[in-house]
């Protein structure tokens, strides 16, 4: 029983540093896939779920002056911009910024068509709301990411200062 126990130990520690050593890496590199795929699918009319809706903010945002035509293809080269950013970790600072500009975007259609978004406002989001909320987890790992940039990394070995606070 001792030595299972040792070995979970190990096996602990071993998948522990593998996680820090590569977890931002991997982070990075789905956020990335689901931004350039999406980006890439608003290009072809009919294949985003999202466009109608993103179509209708930018416009609303833009007071108009910027028209779905115009608008959709704009925010598909954002985001497949964004998603390339990640994908090859080049130019991480404009690649984050550019999303934060993106999801404040992103987040509107919730206060700008609750009916849309809401089949019972606040609280019982549409699929739309529900897609629109998830984004949540991608602002969240952007900032994970973000905190990485100027060489930044996460540890699997344990603070020492955090064990004495507890």
């Amino acid at each position: 029983m001792h030595q299972v126990a040792r070995w979970v130990g190990r096996s602990d520690v071993w998948l522990t540093r593998g996680m820090a050593r590569h977890g931002v890496r991997l982070l990075r590199v789905s956020l990335g896939v689901v931004f350039f795929w999406f980006g890439f699918l608003k290009f072809f009319p009919g294949l985003s779920p999202a466009q109608d809706l993103a179509a209708r903010t930018i416009a609303w945002l833009t007071w108009g002056v910027v028209p779905p035509s115009v608008g959709l293809p704009i925010l598909a080269a954002w985001e497949s911009a964004i998603g390339f950013g990640l994908l090859t970790g080049r130019f991480l600072r404009a690649t984050l910024l550019l999303l934060v500009v993106q999801m404040m975007g992103t987040v509107t259609p919730l206060a700008l068509f609750p009916a849309e978004t809401f089949t019972r406002f606040p609280y019982a989001p549409t699929l739309e709301g529900q897609y629109i909320i998830k984004n949540l987890v991608l602002v969240a790992a952007a900032i994970v990411i973000g905190a990485t940039v100027r060489g930044g990394r996460l540890t699997a070995e344990p603070d020492p200062a955090a064990a004495i606070k507890r």
